[in-house]
């Protein structure tokens, strides 16, 4: 890819959009932002995203980790994705996933994605 390849593409602000990101993503939504250096080189960088609050999810059941549980696993059995793994993360307020499974016995938070009204809460 060439210089003025990407040069262009930055003026047509198609990188500055919030949607480089599918809207199963865990940053489809956020913003992208430009820093340009003293050479004037532009860089564009994804902004950062904040953990939303776990209470703002509404509870559809819980899942208790047993020995060799996997986040992937679990999010396939309960969202049908293994690669939505981070809505499961976000409705446990972590922010390295793996550390959900880490604890055998620790109950993790299956919930609807956020904003979402229902559930058992």
């Amino acid at each position: 890819m060439t210089n003025d390849f990407i040069q262009t593409i930055m003026g047509i602000n198609a990188l500055t959009t919030r949607n480089l990101f599918p809207i199963t993503s865990r940053y489809y939504g956020v913003e992208t932002d430009k820093l340009t250096t003293t050479s004037g080189k532009t860089i564009i960088y994804l902004g950062r995203r904040f953990l939303p609050d776990p209470n703002q999810f509404a509870l559809l059941q819980e899942h208790t980790v047993t020995e060799g549980d996997r986040l992937d696993n679990i999010t396939a059995t309960y969202l049908s994705d293994p690669e939505r793994f981070w809505r499961i993360a976000d409705a446990n307020n972590a922010m390295h996933p793996d550390e959900l499974t880490q604890t055998i016995g620790r109950r993790l938070r299956i919930t609807l994605p956020e904003g979402m009204v229902g559930g058992t809460q």
